[in-house]
């Protein structure tokens, strides 16, 4: 759909300010360029792209320009084990010890020791995020995960790069950072339900989401790794200099192999996965839709109203209310989830979910309004920017209710 046919939801002064918005934020150098979808009641309202995917060769940011999700990967993941459980394969509150022996007899860092876990972590615990396990840190738990890392980023290039079956096991010898199910933490147990998912299933975990949901929604450039001809989409990735400009960004971060130019060993469920706008739109409309996209199930209703909803209780809740800047959100199944929109730090929907990514990927669902919003840049350190703040101002006060 052309730009010009797309304002019908919008005035042209807000067509203005988001183009300006994003082309300030590009030229003051916070970015090298984006794009930006918007999808009303099942329909295409905005799609605008600016700025580079590459500053050395000037090469533009286009439609299939091809992002590494880091994050935003979670949600994916999410969506498999749903499928899992739809069909019985899995119970919620098995111990991950059933699948991954490493989990057996875990220790909690009780900061001056380690203490033996009160009770196994659970499928549930690595949905909601509240198993303990984390992605760094000074504490002991910290030290431990940055250490298997470093690691498997060791290994990435050589004769014998880790699996993530043979990854995910030391990951549970790391210790963890609280009694599971006692508080809520970001970390790596996306990466833990990916290992889980390639276990029960028989398939590689690649394998698995290309069989069961990119095939199925027509997602053809998603998935671990990049074949030749899609490589030169793949847009650069630059860090903020600290000088008022951005660089180039090469390293191999999480376990990901940055040039995406070979099919990995560890396929991370919480980081590993690359996308274009358009792909992750399928995506979004599938769960939108109730599970189903173009006449094609991946989900039942009941299941989505599951995975799109709110999971901690009232003592992990705290755990969350003290990250970030999500006042307003609960967590659960990978994703946030709006609760209160007058507490939140931006204009939202209540019952929007979604979730962003490393560098900077970002959508949400807003179920309410029939709302998909969804932003793709590639930033170190970045996740949900005052950029896509501002840009989420913008577009909900214009369209939502």
């Amino acid at each position: 759909m052309l730009e010009e046919e797309q304002i019908t939801v919008f005035e042209n002064t807000e067509i203005n300010q988001i183009k300006k918005v994003l082309k300030d934020h590009i030229d003051n150098n916070y970015i090298a360029g984006a794009n930006l979808m918007i999808i009303k009641d099942g329909e295409e309202i905005l799609y605008h792209e600016d700025g580079l995917a590459d500053r050395k060769s000037g090469a533009q940011i286009k439609r299939n320009s091809i992002f590494r999700l880091y994050s935003m990967t979670k949600p994916i993941t999410a969506t498999a084990v749903m499928i899992l459980l739809e069909r019985g394969e899995i119970d919620l509150y098995e111990p991950v010890s059933k699948y991954l022996p490493g989990f057996k007899d875990q220790m909690v860092d009780a900061g001056d020791c380690l203490v033996p876990v009160e009770r196994e972590v659970t499928l549930k615990d690595l949905l909601s995020m509240t198993s303990g396990l984390v992605y760094g840190g000074e504490h002991r738990a910290g030290k431990d995960t940055e250490a298997l890392f470093k690691e498997i980023d060791s290994r990435l290039l050589g004769d014998k790069p880790m699996n993530t079956i043979e990854a995910m096991n030391k990951l549970g010898r790391c210790a963890l950072a609280f009694q599971p199910g006692t508080s809520w933490t970001y970390g790596t147990s996306a990466d833990v339900l990916g290992a889980i998912v390639e276990i029960v299933s028989g398939k590689r975990f690649g394998e698995f989401l290309k069989k069961e949901l990119f095939e199925p929604l027509g997602m053809k450039d998603t998935g671990f790794w990049l074949l030749d001809e899609k490589r030169d989409r793949l847009v650069k990735t630059y860090s903020d200099n600290s000088k008022g400009d951005l660089e180039l960004y090469t390293g191999n971060h999480l376990g990901i192999v940055h040039k995406m130019d070979r099919n990995p060993e560890f396929e991370s469920g919480g980081a590993g996965l690359v996308s274009t706008i358009d792909d992750y739109a399928r995506f979004a409309k599938m769960l939108m839709n109730n599970g189903s996209l173009d006449g094609v199930q991946i989900l039942r209703p009941h299941t989505v109203k599951y995975l799109t909803s709110g999971t901690l209780n009232a003592v992990q809740q705290k755990g969350f209310d003290n990250w970030g800047t999500l006042c307003g959100h609960s967590y659960g199944n990978l994703m946030r989830i709006m609760t209160e929109c007058s507490m939140a730090g931006d204009i939202g929907s209540l019952g929007e979910y979604g979730w962003d990514g490393w560098l900077g990927p970002y959508f949400c669902n807003c179920p309410k309004d029939d709302l998909i919003f969804l932003f793709m840049i590639q930033k170190t350190d970045a996740g949900t920017t005052t950029l896509t703040r501002k840009l989420r101002n913008i577009i909900l006060s214009s369209v939502c209710k």
